[in-house]
């Protein structure tokens, strides 16, 4: 009998596998598994891993790469966090912590082994996918990403109107958005169109 989505995210909230692993990092910190999806969600974020607000609060994108996605899709933070229209699937649910620099730690690879086909299998599908950098790339497009995250934003025709590969929203990557102004002059406008087509249609 195959799980129903309630027992998966019942038993992802209750996720420890990386216990061990998050203590051993700089920050310390115990699993706080993000769970931020519904059956029927129309829309799917798949990002790379919560950050430290985001862990805090336990709310997906609820810090200032949150602000500037909402932008670029071209909703309300209403809309955004209204699960029957928007599911965020990380590649891993929980902060990863920091490195002994300061740096984010990569997403463990054990948390997308564990739950994520499970979850893709019984949301059943979506009319939009935005996979946010290259781990998220990578899952879901395979050897079609292969080329890094400017390649594979950069083809995104390819890949238009059910997927949209991006960049990661952070105010780091504003350099790169400098030096490619066709991700805002030809991409956005094509995006926030099908999100609306999306929630309205």
């Amino acid at each position: 009998m195959s799980e129903t989505l309630e027992q998966i995210k019942t038993a992802l909230s209750g996720c420890r596998l990386c216990e061990t692993r998050f203590a051993a990092t700089a920050t310390g910190h115990r699993p706080n598994p993000v769970v931020w999806f519904d059956q029927g969600a129309r829309i799917l974020v798949a990002g790379q891993a919560p950050g430290i607000r985001v862990h805090e609060v336990g709310k997906p994108f609820f810090d200032q790469s949150g602000d500037r996605l909402r932008a670029w899709m071209g909703v309300s933070a209403d809309q955004f966090y209204d699960r029957s229209i928007v599911a965020a699937l990380p590649m891993a649910f929980c902060f990863p912590g920091y490195d002994a620099k300061g740096a984010d730690l990569p997403p463990p690879p054990l948390c997308r082994a564990t739950w994520h086909d499970r979850i893709m299998t019984a949301m059943g599908g979506f009319d939009l996918i935005l996979l946010i950098g290259g781990y998220a790339q990578k899952y879901h497009l395979g050897p079609a990403a292969n080329g890094g995250v400017t390649r594979t934003v950069a083809g995104w025709r390819d890949h238009a109107p059910l997927v949209f590969p991006l960049p990661h929203p952070s105010w780091r990557n504003t350099a790169w958005l400098r030096k490619n102004p066709w991700f805002d002059s030809e991409l956005l406008p094509q995006l926030r169109t099908r999100v609306q087509e999306v929630i309205h249609g």
